[in-house]
C-alpha cells in the first residue's frame, strides 16, 4: 500500500505567497492607473459635459 505525500515541498508556500502578493500588487497598480487616467479624461471635459453624464467636478476626486 502506498501513500500520496499531500504535503507541499518545502517553500512551496513562501512562493506561492509572494507570488500572489506581487499580482496584488500589478493588480493595484493597474487599477490605479486606471483611474487616474479617467480623472485626467473628466478633468478636460467642461461643466456642461460633464452634468450630461451626470457628474460635477467634485465628483471627479471620488473616482
Amino acid at each position: 500500500m502506498t501513500t500520496a505525500n499531500i504535503h507541499a515541498p518545502l517553500g512551496a508556500v513562501t512562493v506561492l505567497r509572494v507570488v500572489d502578493a506581487v499580482a496584488n500588487v500589478k493588480e493595484t497598480i493597474l487599477e490605479w492607473y486606471e483611474a487616474r487616467q479617467t480623472r485626467k479624461a473628466l478633468a478636460q471635459l467642461s461643466d456642461a459635459q460633464l452634468d450630461d453624464i451626470g457628474l460635477s467636478r467634485s465628483d471627479i476626486a471620488k473616482i
